[in-house]
């Protein structure tokens, strides 16, 4: 993402039912090696839509006001040394190079 958009990532907001996964939390934090965050909402979809009608109608005078109302629940903070990450990492690209080309297009269903 940093090298896609030039935006250094600093933490690493969350949402949705998977942030309820603690061991997931953390291992995203120890692979981006960055905090991950989850708010007392964590589930922000609607909470989203309900704000954009909001502000819409003017029932919320602007976006500063609606970044007030995020606080934070939980955070989980990276563990993982540098040379670690770095081996995963290495063996991850390796197994997605692995699994190219696994099956035959001669082979039934698929074209």
């Amino acid at each position: 993402m940093a090298a896609d958009s030039g935006v250094a990532l600093t933490t690493l907001k969350v949402d949705g039912g998977m942030t309820a996964n603690g061991l997931l939390m953390q291992f995203q934090a120890d692979v981006l090696d960055v905090p991950v965050v989850r708010p007392v909402v964590s589930e922000t979809t609607c909470l989203g839509a309900a704000y954009a009608a909001g502000l819409a109608v003017g029932y919320w005078p602007n976006i500063e006001g609606l970044r007030a109302n995020w606080k934070k629940s939980v955070e989980w903070k990276p563990t993982m040394s540098a040379a670690q990450r770095g081996k995963g990492f290495r063996k991850w690209k390796k197994a997605v190079k692995r699994s190219m080309d696994w099956t035959d297009a001669d082979e039934e269903g698929n074209p």
